[in-house]
């Protein structure tokens, strides 16, 4: 699918018409490579709302010098989820059974907040996929999120021997008192290491920087873990590849430490899916790369007291109570309002076990917990229905069908990318370095189709 707008008559000539229509790559690759700056600064997820006006007027640019613009396979799909998520914010003013009453004004920043994220990953998505190789390529693109995936490793890192530390960020310095003390803008504008937290007996630092929480952290680590590997596999050096596998073991240190069960469900996903992918290719010698990688790391928990930390959590599930409370008041508000949802999550009156519990400044979880809060898919459900459910889902469905048959290395860690994404909406939140990471993958999903589509065509 391509849009294509007829080109006005341009006085500058050949040379002033073609600086019009490229497209350069510093919108994509300013935001990723200097991202632990604009985390420092206190920008953070902002960085990508900032960056999509810009994307926005240069391939509106393209398009009035006559360049097409290609709109990724599927985008039907996500159009749909789109327009359910506007339809659904006129349902704020609804208060479900058992949530806090309030107004639909009170409810609308953290709406706006959404749609204008959602909006700004579109543009996100539109502009990386319509990036040709002599403007960004895919190698690089590539290169870029093995870099986020160490930059993920090294904030897990700091998590851990550094679990305190915290600055005022130059961002937060600017913005009133009031808005400043609130929990959702510390978390993008005041830089931490970690979430502090009791799970397993007495309070632990469970890395979170440089993605704001530790569930996140979690989330992108499953993500990106791919991209590193198909960088240095791509890099053919020698070098580089002993450093990425140096990077990945590593790694495991903080992903254990950070007590994310969800972490490791992912991951043995991930692992799962790339393997059953190769063994289809024929490339049977996978089975015995995951055969060794598990005993290593059976060995590596049972000789390491990261073995104390796994066990420990897997016996204290303090969450579990809370997570299946949620579901079900998610499960029923999708009930009560199936088709639009109701714009945005709620908070619920009370606790589990009583409506007179609530949060307090001495017991933070005890109540008023936030529906829809605990997974994407159980915030599309509440916030926006079957139709904005089936819109969002359906867009990444199609485009694993779509480049199914893509068995190059960008076309297995896409795919296995989104795959993973899709075990962790149970418990995650995607937005907004998470689904950002995950159109990209997209985008190189499809710009992988659409170069192997030209080669065949010449």
């Amino acid at each position: 699918m391509s849009l294509s707008v007829a080109a006005p008559e341009k006085p500058g000539g050949p040379a002033e018409d073609g600086k019009k229509r490229a497209l350069p790559a510093w919108p994509v690759t300013v935001v990723l490579t200097l991202y632990p700056l604009w985390w420092a600064l206190g920008l953070g997820v902002l960085i990508f709302a900032l960056v999509a006006a810009p994307m926005l007027f240069l391939l509106l640019r393209r398009a009035a010098a006559g360049r097409r613009l290609r709109l990724p396979p599927g985008f039907a799909w996500w159009a749909l989820f789109l327009i359910a998520v506007v339809v659904s914010i006129g349902a704020l003013g609804a208060d479900p059974a058992g949530t806090v009453p309030g107004h639909a004004s009170g409810r609308l920043p953290a709406v706006v907040f959404r749609l204008g994220m959602y909006a700004a990953l579109t543009v996100l998505l539109l502009y990386a996929g319509n990036l040709k190789e002599s403007e960004l390529p895919r190698k690089r693109l590539v290169r870029l999120l093995g870099w986020m995936f160490v930059v993920t490793v090294l904030g897990g890192l700091l998590g851990i021997v550094a679990g305190s530390f915290e600055f005022t960020s130059p961002v937060e310095m600017l913005l009133p008192g009031h808005l400043r003390n609130m929990s959702f803008i510390q978390s993008m504008v005041h830089p931490y290491a970690a979430q502090i937290m009791d799970l397993v007996g007495g309070d632990r630092p469970r890395p979170a920087a440089p993605w704001g929480y530790t569930n996140t952290w979690g989330n992108n680590f499953c993500l990106l873990a791919g991209w590193l590997v198909v960088a240095a596999w791509q890099s053919g050096r020698g070098r580089t590849r002993m450093w990425a596998l140096i990077c990945l073991g590593v790694s495991i240190v903080p992903a254990v430490v950070s007590l994310n069960r969800g972490l490791w469900i992912g991951l043995g996903v991930l692992a799962l899916y790339v393997a059953a992918r190769l063994v289809l290719a024929g490339r049977l010698w996978i089975l015995g790369v995951v055969a060794l990688a598990g005993a290593v790391l059976a060995v590596g928990l049972v000789a390491t007291p990261l073995g104390n930390v796994v066990s420990a959590r897997l016996d204290n599930g303090k969450s579990n109570g809370v997570r299946s409370f949620l579901i079900d008041k998610a499960l029923d508000g999708f009930a009560a309002s199936p088709v639009v949802g109701y714009g945005s999550t709620r908070n619920t009156a009370g606790g589990r076990q009583s409506i007179t519990v609530g949060e307090s400044a001495g017991c933070e979880r005890c109540g008023n917990f936030t529906v829809g809060g605990n997974g994407q898919l159980w915030q599309l459900l509440y916030a926006h229905g079957a139709v904005g459910t089936l819109g969002y889902l359906g867009f990444f469905l199609f485009g694993l069908w779509r480049f199914r048959r893509d068995r190059s290395p960008i076309g297995i860690a896409g795919s296995a990318a989104i795959v993973t994404s899709f075990s962790a909406m149970l418990w995650y939140n995607s937005l907004v370095t998470p689904l950002a990471f995950m159109v990209l993958a997209y985008a190189l999903l499809w710009r992988n189709q659409v170069v192997r589509q030209e080669g065949e065509q010449a």
